[in-house]
């Protein structure tokens, strides 16, 4: 393993938090790396351990140890793309259900990165050989509109974006039951589930997660169309949040009811809406795409 080593020595590197002087002084290097090295206590001050918040001191003295890259055998696929829009920096897509967006060990194929590589050879390599070009992902059985990063400069933007909250994300989702208020915020920190790590919670000492939601339709077998808007984009947030109010997502395996009304693949959820500022254009550019065919033939069935 590589080691790189840092000294601070200029005054205005002092009291910056140390992911932020890293992700600055290491190219190529993304702060969540950043982070990601701090958690393994593969980045020591002083000889010490310490936390992605610490500030820095003059004199501090910084060790990096860097992994070893990781050989993986991710394979470009012909698997059909339904590509919304596309130029030299981005690919907006829409990802049908049932398709899980990036490899994860046992699953090498299949996926949407497997398609991507083989549509375009030269993706984002932020994220590593397992994930290149993915600034953002959904479920495997949510659908909907994703943007592609083609190379670093337009990841490392719209990630930006994504961090500031300033992306819009809109999603349709059937959930249970009968609202009385018909719009409103869910503002819960969600985390990790603590008895159940394929889960995530509300949980106190979790990220801040706010989900704004507008109920469009009600049906009579007490379910409702909902458009949830996302000012955060945390892992299951949208069906941890309409879980966490009593009105858990239709079909949804992790957090929806024991007995589902429907035989259906997993959670109706679609991603429906997605609007950002184009990295080289800077241009306001926003997206939509129709619900598949399966969730238009549910609602038709509701509302008879």
């Amino acid at each position: 393993m590589d080691k790189l080593f840092f000294k601070i020595t200029n005054e205005n590197d002092e009291n910056l938090r140390i992911d932020k002087y890293l992700s600055n002084v290491i190219e190529g290097k993304s702060r969540s790396f950043i982070q990601g090295l701090i958690d393994s206590n593969s980045i020591l001050v002083n000889k010490k351990v310490i936390k992605s918040n610490y500030k820095l001191k003059l004199q501090d003295e910084i060790e990096v140890t860097m992994p070893e890259p990781i050989e993986l055998d991710v394979k470009a696929e012909p698997i059909e793309l339904n590509i919304i829009y596309e130029d030299k920096d981005v690919i907006v897509l829409n990802k049908p259900q049932g398709v899980v967006v990036h490899p994860a060990p046992g699953n090498y194929s299949g996926t949407l990165v497997n398609g991507l590589l083989y549509h375009c050879k030269d993706l984002s390599g932020i994220n590593g050989v397992i994930r290149p070009g993915i600034v953002h992902r959904i479920d495997k059985d949510t659908s909907g509109i994703l943007v592609i990063a083609k190379n670093d400069e337009a990841h490392n933007i719209l990630a930006a974006q994504f961090k500031e909250h300033s992306i819009k994300r809109e999603y349709y989702a059937l959930v249970e039951g009968k609202f009385n208020k018909l719009e409103g915020t869910v503002d819960k920190p969600i985390g990790r589930n603590k008895k159940d790590r394929l889960k995530m919670a509300i949980v106190d000492d979790g990220k801040r997660a706010v989900t704004h939601y507008e109920v469009l339709e009600q049906y009579n077998n007490n379910t409702a169309l909902v458009k949830c808007v996302l000012e955060t984009g945390r892992t299951h947030q949208i069906r941890v949040h309409m879980a966490s109010i009593g009105h858990p997502l239709v079909g949804d395996p992790l957090y929806g009811l024991k007995r589902q009304k429907f035989k259906l693949q997993g959670q109706v959820l679609h991603a429906k809406t997605l609007g950002f500022i184009h990295p080289t254009k800077n241009e306001y550019m926003e997206f939509d795409s129709d619900l598949p065919d399966y969730y238009i033939e549910l609602l038709n069935t509701l509302r008879k």
